[in-house]
């Protein structure tokens, strides 16, 4: 397993349960980027307007998600603050689309006027005409869902991790991937571990690992940026979602702010432009946020994708060569059905979950970014016969 942020923990998990042995490789620490940076939000923001695959992904997740909660926190002791603290989304424009997809998924959506806006939130600025309810939303504290996974892996005799180890190369044997090249920092030598499967799982960097066999995805790195403010207790009780901006009430007293869209490269630097862009829009959900300032503001880069939809399945034309990245704004959301989609197909059984919207010929056939294979000059080389070869 290649990357050790929420996908990457929670294949593990589901391989695992299931009687394989898994070795976590991580060129920085274990879920410190997007994983960690993220806000929580347990749905897709303004969900009807995404493609029917994610919400087939964010329906079997938001399902499982109380139920892994509950077991992280009886194997660990770790509460990871599963909060159903509910969704409002104010003067959304396409407020009649979104109660028809509600009705169409079976999701509690209610309309809601000005007078119900503010009986339910009161500290909300004025001026906001309608709204839309899902009361069923939640947030979770990621840091603390990424921590537990970890505390309950590492419990596992079958589990192995390595981290500041980065991946330098892939091992060709015939037409499979037998194992990958691993540099781990402070060490001279290049170690090369072996296995039956190897899974992608790197977010915004799974690219650059594939680019070493040739291979082309859409994913790359968008960056998001967030501030933190801190009450004495929550200013609101729902998460608020306004022209794509949001606040995240932490049971706390913590409050998120979120998020930009940056296409920076690889860049995380937290930004002045940025924290004004948030700060504005934030005041202009809850005017008491001008009388504060954050105690807090981070970046961090989604791996991008193609309408959201995330590359999962096998990457041809490798037989034990898998991926499960380019969840874009929804990585946690995704994640548990994801991962439970990801380890049904490395194992062979029948999946919960239908694979083709995920397939790699899919994303190539449907999506205007997806999949490509590079040129024959770039190519991966045809499967040897009787030699092995390093793709670095």
């Amino acid at each position: 397993m290649v990357g050790a942020g929420i996908n990457g923990l929670l294949v593990s998990r589901m391989l695992i349960a299931s009687g394989a042995s898994v070795t976590l490789i991580e060129k920085h620490e274990v879920a410190k980027e997007s994983s960690w940076a993220g806000g929580g939000i347990v749905s897709p923001l303004y969900p009807w307007r995404y493609d029917a695959a994610v919400t087939a992904l964010a329906n079997w997740a938001q399902a499982f998600y109380p139920q892994l909660a509950e077991e992280l926190l009886a194997e660990t002791g770790i509460d990871v603050q599963l909060h159903a603290c509910g969704l409002l989304m104010l003067d959304a424009p396409d407020q009649q689309q979104a109660l028809v997809w509600a009705a169409t998924q079976g999701h509690t959506m209610l309309a809601c006027g000005c007078d119900s806006i503010y009986k339910k939130e009161t500290a909300l600025a004025a001026g906001f005409e309608s709204g839309l309810w899902m009361p069923q939303v939640g947030n979770i504290r990621n840091p603390r869902l990424c921590r537990a996974l970890l505390a309950s892996l590492q419990k596992q005799p079958g589990f192995s991790l390595m981290t500041q180890a980065a991946v330098t190369g892939f091992m060709i044997s015939g037409s499979s991937i037998s194992g990958v090249s691993v540099k781990t920092a402070g060490e001279a030598e290049v170690a090369h571990l072996f296995g039956s499967a190897i899974v992608i799982t790197a977010g915004a960097w799974s690219q650059q690992l594939l680019e070493k066999l040739s291979l082309q995805t859409a994913i790359q790195p968008v960056k998001g940026q967030m501030l933190l403010y801190k009450f004495p207790k929550p200013p609101i009780e729902s998460i608020i979602l306004n022209q794509g901006k949001y606040l995240i009430p932490r049971q706390d007293g913590h409050l998120l702010v979120g998020s930009t869209l940056e296409y920076a490269g690889f860049d995380k630097t937290s930004t002045s432009p940025a924290r004004q862009t948030l700060s504005h829009s934030a005041i202009a959900m809850l005017p008491a946020l001008e009388k504060i300032e954050p105690v807090g503001q981070w970046a961090g880069l989604r791996p991008g994708s193609t309408g959201g939809v995330p590359y999962i399945g096998r990457l041809e034309p490798y037989s034990n060569f898998y991926i499960n990245a380019g969840q874009f704004r929804n990585g946690l959301v995704l994640a548990p059905a994801s991962a439970r989609l990801t380890a049904d197909i490395v194992l062979g059984v029948e999946p919960e979950i239908d694979p083709a919207p995920y397939d790699l010929r899919a994303h190539r056939q449907d999506k205007s970014m997806g999949f490509e294979e590079k040129s024959a000059s770039t190519q991966a080389p045809a499967p040897a016969s009787s030699s092995d070869s390093i793709m670095t």
